[in-house]
């Protein structure tokens, strides 16, 4: 289950989306996100989901790798639409068991909650994290965060302790695998047991972890101190970012579905 997790990864490649300006990816996630929790009607959840497919065949990446970032994610769409079935009323009862009661609205809203989430997690992987590089990631909150400086706050030191936390979550992740792996074959049971003996069993486990985490750090403490690296004052770019007409031509398609959605939200549910 840990070797599915996919956020943080970095798949290199050339699509349109790769070179995309990191600050208009930004842009568009945010306006991606916000389009998704504006889509309130049948049709307006299908733009959406369209949209993500298309962006899903724009950034050539696989759609195994795609799918098996939504595998960890399961149980937590299930329980969501679980909740949605027995606790949203409406007017069309389906199925009554003594106080327990299924209404349509119910199995829509379960429904709807489940797209918004995979469309959720799809979009915001494809369009930033999967197709961006560390580095261009940096940049890309350095300067959208850039006006923050007024304010005499460390921009680019929080856009690198951001960068850096996004990019060691597959690296835990694969490490945490490896200590479970580890004390399995010594012996340790993580599956039988009550809840609180369970919670015990994983102690060995979160120790090393963390253990290991500190030696991560230290050692990407050091490196960035044998390259002279003092944060953001005097820094220069190898690559400048500069907007595109293909940035455009995205932004114009994601204000185009923003609009599309919110003329739909008219629609009714059923």
């Amino acid at each position: 289950m840990l070797s599915d997790i996919t956020l943080g990864q970095f798949f290199p490649g050339n699509s349109p989306l790769h070179k995309l300006d990191p600050r208009m990816k930004i842009f568009l996630i945010i306006l991606f996100i916000v389009t998704i929790f504006c889509a309130s009607s049948l049709l307006s959840f299908c733009l959406v989901l369209g949209s993500a497919a298309f962006l899903t065949i724009l950034s050539r990446i696989p759609l195994r790798q795609i799918l098996k970032g939504l595998r960890p994610l399961f149980l937590i769409m299930l329980f969501t639409a679980i909740l949605n079935i027995f606790w949203t009323s409406g007017e069309n009862l389906l199925w009554q068991w003594g106080f327990v009661k299924i209404y349509a609205e119910g199995l829509w809203y379960a429904l709807f909650m489940i797209v918004r989430v995979v469309t959720l997690i799809i979009g915001s992987s494809v369009l930033l994290t999967y197709t961006t590089s560390p580095i261009a990631l940096t940049d890309g909150l350095e300067r959208v965060l850039s006006p923050l400086r007024v304010l005499h706050l460390p921009v680019h030191e929080f856009s690198m302790m951001m960068t850096i936390a996004l990019r060691f979550i597959p690296t835990l992740i694969q490490e945490t695998d490896k200590i479970i792996n580890a004390q399995k074959a010594r012996g340790a049971d993580f599956t039988s047991g009550s809840l609180f003996q369970r919670m015990h069993a994983l102690v060995p486990v979160m120790v090393p972890l963390f253990v290991s985490a500190f030696h991560r750090a230290d050692e990407l403490a050091v490196a960035m101190e044998c390259r002279c690296y003092h944060g953001g004052e005097g820094r220069t770019r190898m690559t400048q970012l500069h907007l595109s007409g293909r940035d455009y031509l995205f932004l114009f398609f994601m204000l185009a579905l923003f609009a599309l959605v919110l003329l739909c939200n008219s629609v009714s549910f059923w």
